[in-house]
Order: C-alpha cells, then structure tokens, then sequence
C-alpha cells in the first residue's frame, strides 16, 4: 500500500513548484502520517564506523532537513542516520528563486539554493528540545558574506559539539561563489587544521567528515587525500552535487548543482578513486545517485562505508530506505557475505579504472 500512496503523493507533488513541494514534504513528515511502515531490521546491515554503530547504511544527506526540523521522523522511516544542514553561522535566504528544478526523463534535481537556512540558534534549540534517537550528523557551512570562511567552520563545530553524532564540514557547493577555493591544498590545510584544534578544545570527541566535489582532477584529489590523512578527519564524504551537465535527456540551461541519477556514474568512480588513495581504513560515505538497492550496492562495492541519497527520495517516496534495506537483506541472503561490510571494495579496482563522463 505504501508504494501506492508514495506514487500518488509524487504525482501531487510534480504538479507544484519543486520549492513548494519540499515544503510541503516537511511539513508532512511533521505530522508523523508517513511512516513507519515495516522497518527493515537485521543485524547484518549494521555498521560500526568512527566509533558510531549505524543500524544499516542508508542516510539522509544534507539539504534535505536544512534546519534540524524532521530528523526523528527521518530515522523513523528507516534511515539509518540523517544529516541536517547545510548550517551556517548567521541565517541566510540564499539565492534568489526559483532555484530547483526538476529533471524528470534523467531522474535528476539542479539546485542553486546557496545555504538558505536560518542559522545556528533555531537548529541548536530544535536539537536540544528533542535528543535525536538515533545518529544525526549536522553538515556545517561558511555564510556567503563572511569575512572569515574558515572561522565560520570553528562556530560551527563549537555551537554543535554537544549535540552532534558527527559533524561534515562542507566546501563543496557550488551555490556560494568560492566556496569550492577551500578543497585547494593551502586553505584546506588551514580549514582542517583549526577544525581540528576546535575539536580538541571540545569536552566530548565528534567525528568530523569532509564532504568534497566531484568535479575536481586527478591531481586536486591526490592533494585532498594527502592533506585529510595528514589531518585529524575522520572521513570523507563524495560526493556534492556536479556542474557537469554530460549525458542529460535534453539540454538545460539552468546554472547550479545536479543530483540524482546522472550524477551516478560520476560520483562512484570518484569514490572508488578516493578509496584507492586513503586506503582501508577511512571512513568513506558514498553520496550520488542512490536510489534503490542495486546502486547502494554499487556504492558499497565501489568503497563505500555508508550511503546517504536525497534526489532518491522525491523520486522514489520516502519509504526508499526501507526499500533498499530490503534489497540489500536479499542480496546478502542469497550470498556468502555474513555483513554488507563484507561486501565493501568487492568492485573497487572496476569502478576506478573507469574515466569519468565527458
């Protein structure tokens, strides 16, 4: 029944403006009427990385929960883990609307948002007034006019210490004009180094991820996974949205990020090279294109620890996480693997041999 009711619920939300429609999914989940249906729960999904124990690998990405607002009844539908944000320090409306739009025939979003978000304090107070239940990670941001980028990552990690399952600190977007400038290996030896000394400063230890493009070359990657292994990060997340429009159904002339499945193929190989380079023991979030249980799977065999989607959800329903921990319960049943773990870099030489799309 609930396929059902996601089909019609996405016919509904298609007929309205994509903004809209995001609106009117939070305020849904609000109501706690979407789920939970059948939760999928099987020890072999479990996964213990950087001192957290995820009950199966499939999370929330940022910018679906901008401002700390459905987190439980995200978890509630199956997921995993969620990651509320992009936060920055001072609220902000971000770029001027409309700035999303769907793409139907590819099964993709492209967003010029800007880290619209109300900042800080609500999020702070909506996580303090509601303990989250389970791992919710907060993805932190730099405003767009800041005069120090880089200090807006340090409030971030000082405002959240307490609250924080972990923390992604984000300089992947392409919506704030030179945020990407931060992934050169000068200004991300400087922004991991004073995360770092902020953390150490902080009462309880966080785990904190870098969320990097996939757009970056060969070389700028070397130089990312030589400064993040020389750091005190304790993952990295791959990937954020793409500038590329290769591939596409029909051209569009829409500037911002894409998401969704044509960023698939792109976001993996990049994964896989990432994995290639930090070795084994880094935790790796593969983010791009997941929507069902087979491209979970790509991501995992591909050097994944963990998956989070969001393009997935508004084209698939909000039971996706439950449907993708079905598969993958199917998929180990009918294997030899006794854990998804297990089935981690089973394709990793495959999907890094691969040249990224044109």
């Amino acid at each position: 029944m609930h396929k059902l009711l996601d089909r019609i619920g996405r016919w509904l939300a298609f007929r309205m403006e994509a903004e809209k429609a995001h609106g009117l999914a939070i305020a849904g989940l609000k109501t706690g009427q979407l789920g939970p249906r059948q939760i999928v729960q099987d020890t072999r999904l479990s996964v213990d990385l950087a001192g957290l124990k995820f009950p199966n690998p499939v999370g929330v990405a940022a910018g679906f929960d901008k401002n700390a607002e459905v987190y439980e009844p995200l978890l509630k539908l199956g997921f995993g883990f969620s990651e509320v944000g992009t936060l920055t320090p001072r609220a902000q409306a971000g770029n001027p609307q409309p700035r999303v739009f769907r793409l139907p025939l590819d099964h993709g979003v492209i967003n010029r948002l800007g880290f619209n978000n109300d900042g800080h304090g609500p999020a702070v107070d909506r996580l303090r007034l509601a303990p989250p239940t389970g791992i919710v990670g907060v993805n932190i941001g730099a405003n767009k006019d800041s005069e120090d980028r880089i200090a807006d990552y340090v409030a971030g990690i000082e405002k959240f210490a307490d609250l924080a399952a972990y923390f992604t600190v984000n300089i992947s977007s392409p919506n704030t004009p030179g945020l990407r400038d931060l992934q050169t290996r000068e200004k991300l030896a400087e922004l991991l180094d004073r995360v770092a000394e902020a953390m150490q400063r902080q009462q309880r230890p966080v785990p904190v991820f870098l969320k990097i493009a996939p757009d970056v070359t060969e070389a700028d990657l070397d130089e990312i996974c030589d400064e993040v292994l020389a750091k005190a990060i304790d993952g990295m997340i791959i990937s954020n949205t793409t500038l590329s429009r290769a591939n596409l159904a029909r051209d569009i002339n829409e500037a911002g990020g894409l998401s969704g499945r044509p960023l698939f193929e792109r976001s993996t190989i990049m994964l896989a090279k990432v994995r290639q380079r930090v070795g084994p023991d880094l935790a790796l979030v593969g983010v791009g294109g997941v929507e069902n249980a087979a491209t979970a799977l790509s991501k995992i065999r591909a050097g994944a620890d963990l998956v989070q989607l969001y393009t997935g959800m508004i084209y698939q329903g909000p039971h996706i996480a439950q449907e993708i921990c079905a598969g993958l319960t199917r998929e180990l049943d009918a294997g030899e693997a006794a854990s998804i773990g297990d089935l981690r870099d089973s394709q990793l030489d495959e999907w890094a041999a691969r040249p990224a799309p044109a």
